[in-house]
């Protein structure tokens, strides 16, 4: 009998292990992994970036975490010696029209409580000399890591403090107990407690096993990237972001500096025809069912067709991105760029056509369920997991330990 079962070895679900661990520093804790490794999907396949949090709702999870979280990742990474860089970004405005739109920005950010500073297009020019734009907002915390390696050492803690991790293990069905659950995998049962689900692009699926009805379904967006040619990495020296457009729920395609020294520029947001599609050819017939059958897809779909049409068209056509990028940067060219990984976004989505723009944690019996975590939750990690922790029971056996 475990006490913590943890379904999913995302950075989301393996900070939560390592943040039960802590706080419950005698209870038996279990991380159950389907892929072969850690960190195999969503934070395997990111960007890398230790967000700010300017972007978020003030007093929503994301704003709140995001900016705790931007902290305590650089902390995180410089106690265990994780290949991090705080290098700040700018955020332009291209041309007059996104004026207002950049000044609504800074405000945001200065309600987050974030060191942001307006500035002229003079001034973005001695941060990225290849820059076009008419005004930027410099933001200061915003850096970049290695994720991969942040949840590894994640991973690492959890052994360390006696919990034990499964890869290769995936959950098939949850039996609901008295006074606990089992979880059927393909390597047996494993009898919890607690559950916590943090199965990413499968977390709405997991949740309906465990008889929680998140609100949402899981719709993926695959973000497909270009990488700068070695010898063009010299146009970009931080992290490059247009200002984005507030009807469209994604950032726009943007240059970021990577840990290794690469550049890579995009993404942009397609569909996924898959939940686990990182190709343009990968399709899973369930998944595509339950997308095209789902009205809230098409609410979606019908609000922002425009914008999806242009995604689309950036997907298949190269000169189509490489004009996204030259309008931050005119000085691009096709040749100049080279097509690098894609990512896929589990983006969870209401019937109402409405994309849950906050993290969404939902409590069920003895467990909790986290059913939307994308961009910002690996630099929310370690305040995700905190979180999660709070509102789990603690098990009556551990009080005693937990009270002295």
């Amino acid at each position: 009998m475990y006490d913590f079962a943890i379904i999913g070895g995302g950075i989301v679900g393996l900070s939560t292990g390592m943040a039960l661990g802590k706080r419950y520093p005698n209870a038996r804790i279990v991380v159950l992994e389907k892929e072969s490794k850690w960190a195999f999907h969503q934070t395997g396949n990111n960007s890398g970036v230790i967000h700010s949090g300017i972007y978020y709702k003030p007093g929503s999870f994301k704003a709140k975490f995001c900016r705790d979280g931007c902290q305590s990742m650089v902390e995180f990474c410089r106690e265990h010696g994780i290949a991090h860089e705080v290098c700040g970004k700018v955020i332009v405005a291209t041309d007059e029209s996104e004026l207002a739109r950049l000044e609504n920005l800074y405000q945001r950010g200065l309600e987050n409580g974030l060191n942001v500073k307006k500035i002229t297009a003079e001034e973005v020019k001695e941060v990225e000399p290849h820059v076009a734009c008419v005004a930027g907002i410099r933001v200061y915390s915003t850096g970049i890591a290695d994720y991969k390696q942040v949840s590894r050492k994640y991973a690492e803690l959890i052994e360390l403090q006696g919990g034990e991790l499964h890869l290769n293990t995936k959950v098939e069905k949850i039996r609901q107990m008295p006074n606990s659950q089992v979880l059927e995998t393909n390597k047996g049962t494993f009898e919890a407690r607690c559950v916590v689900n943090c199965a990413g692009l499968h977390s709405d699926r997991i949740a309906k096993l465990g008889r929680v009805d998140p609100k949402a379904k899981i719709v993926p967006f695959r973000g497909e990237y270009y990488e700068l040619t070695p010898e063009k990495r010299y146009l970009v020296n931080t992290l490059i972001y247009p200002v984005p457009n507030p009807d469209f729920p994604f950032l726009g395609v943007h240059f970021t500096k990577m840990i290794d020294g690469s550049v890579h520029a995009g993404p942009n947001a397609v569909l996924s025809l898959k939940r686990e599609g990182y190709k343009k050819t990968d399709f899973d017939l369930r998944d595509f069912v339950e997308v095209m059958t789902y009205p809230g897809f098409w609410r979606l779909a019908a609000k922002n067709a425009d914008e999806g049409i242009k995604e689309i068209i950036r997907s298949f056509s190269k000169a189509a991105f490489v004009h996204s990028l030259q309008k931050l940067i005119p000085e691009v060219q096709a040749d100049d760029v080279v097509p690098t990984h894609a990512g896929v976004r589990a983006q969870a989505l209401m019937n109402d056509g409405k994309l849950v723009d906050d993290f969404l944690i939902v409590k069920g019996q003895n467990s909790v369920h986290v059913c939307n975590a994308p961009s910002p939750a690996a630099t929310s990690s370690i305040e995700i997991g905190k979180a999660v922790v709070e509102q789990l029971p603690a098990p009556q056996h551990l009080q005693s330990a937990v009270n002295a």
